[in-house]
């Protein structure tokens, strides 16, 4: 049950994450953005509210709106003209002059999407967004600015255009990044979480030793409670201050076997971070040394011998060999993970190609073997859907 526990609650606490690695590292799930739904469609225009008639079951009227055409944004029906006027079937309460933006895909007839009520700066906003095929910095400097926009459509859609982002885009943008403002961001209660885990990887690519303090200060708070975002906050740190800010956090969420365990899996989402974007700041084996602190920690054990593996970790070959059988590791999803890895572990080859096998193969290929004759089950279920490149 603890280890089914373990693997859920990494799971839910992935939800602040990119999905892909393509994705801003911790943001939210990706969505299309205004910009993306308003060049896909086939037909856009800028209407305001004229009218409409509430649905009446007795006659089998659904109801009507009638908008009339304030701007053509482009219109491959070649129907609508400004002063125009579109009516469609269904009622939307609204006042008189009241804008909404209507996109439409074109066949036979237009099949509109349900209008969205916007501003006028709504409007010019998504209007004078650059196209996908703009150069990142510019397409993203653009967004930059509407981060916390008052009007939350514009606030919101441009966080989306980040979360759709791969980080090494957002990268480029360091000059750019108005640093006071991101670190104001950071530390209002207001901000939406959701935003500070982005926040925090902005600060750390423009911040000063005075940001990076402010960051570990915010790593440090005493809590029980999950924070979403904190585990870009602690990248931007790690941005900053490279191996020394890296021993901060192992002896704080790492070493600390007391802290929340949300804490601890946000470290090790950092440590993830580091490696895969910015391993010219810590080295891999620094990294590597971190995450094998953790498999002093049962309750993360599976991840972190995972992690070990996709890292070629070889050097706890032994260490996990002894795991298996010890009492506190001996949960089906560890003994698993330990299998995986003596799978990944017995197809290493030398670097030279005539060379000896690898010291780890030979006793990955032996431990295997005994695990075989002494655990045939459990190692039947670690190889079923396991493929090893």
């Amino acid at each position: 049950m603890r280890s089914v526990l373990t693997l859920t609650t990494a799971i839910a606490l992935s939800i602040g994450a990119a999905r892909t690695t393509e994705a801003c590292p911790f943001c939210e799930a990706p969505s299309l953005t205004l910009t993306e739904q308003l060049n896909q469609s086939d037909v856009a225009a800028l209407v305001q509210w004229v009218e409409s008639k509430p649905l009446d079951r007795e006659e089998g009227f659904p109801g009507s709106t009638t908008y009339e055409v304030v701007e053509v944004v482009h219109d491959a029906s070649n129907t609508l003209e400004k002063g125009g006027q579109v009516t469609l079937k269904r009622d939307r309460a609204a006042q008189k002059g009241d804008l909404f933006l209507l996109l439409g895909t074109n066949g036979t007839t237009i099949e509109w999407s349900s209008p969205l009520e916007v501003t006028e700066t709504a409007f010019q906003y998504m209007k004078q967004a650059p196209t996908r095929e703009t150069a990142p910095v510019e397409r993203l400097g653009y967004f930059l600015q509407f981060l916390e926009w008052q009007d939350p459509l514009i606030a919101n859609d441009a966080y989306a255009e980040f979360a759709n982002a791969p980080y090494k885009d957002i990268a480029l943008l360091a000059d750019e990044i108005p640093r006071e403002s991101v670190r104001d961001w950071i530390m209002d209660p207001n901000t939406p979480p959701t935003r500070i885990g982005l926040y925090g990887l902005l600060l750390g690519l423009s911040g000063n030793e005075d940001d990076a303090q402010m960051m570990l200060d915010k790593i440090l708070e005493p809590t029980q409670e999950f924070r979403l975002g904190i585990n870009g906050v602690m990248s931007g740190y790690m941005l900053l201050t490279g191996e020394e800010g890296l021993a901060k956090i192992e002896d704080a969420k790492l070493r600390d076997e007391d802290a929340p365990f949300s804490e601890t899996y946000a470290a090790m989402q950092s440590l993830r971070f580091m490696w895969t974007y910015a391993p010219e700041r810590i080295s891999k084996e620094r990294l590597r040394q971190s995450m094998r602190i953790l498999l002093e920690r049962p309750e993360l054990a599976d991840l972190v011998v995972t992690d070990l593996a996709r890292w070629h970790d070889w050097s706890v070959v032994d260490r996990l060999m002894d795991m298996y059988d010890e009492e506190e590791y001996s949960i089906p999803s560890i003994k698993r993970a330990i299998v995986r890895f003596f799978l990944v572990a017995e197809k290493v080859k030398p670097e030279d190609e005539e060379g000896p096998t690898p010291e780890a193969a030979e006793k990955a290929a032996d431990y295997l073997a005994q695990l075989r004759e002494n655990d045939p089950e459990t190692v039947k279920q670690a190889e079923r859907f396991f493929f090893v490149n």
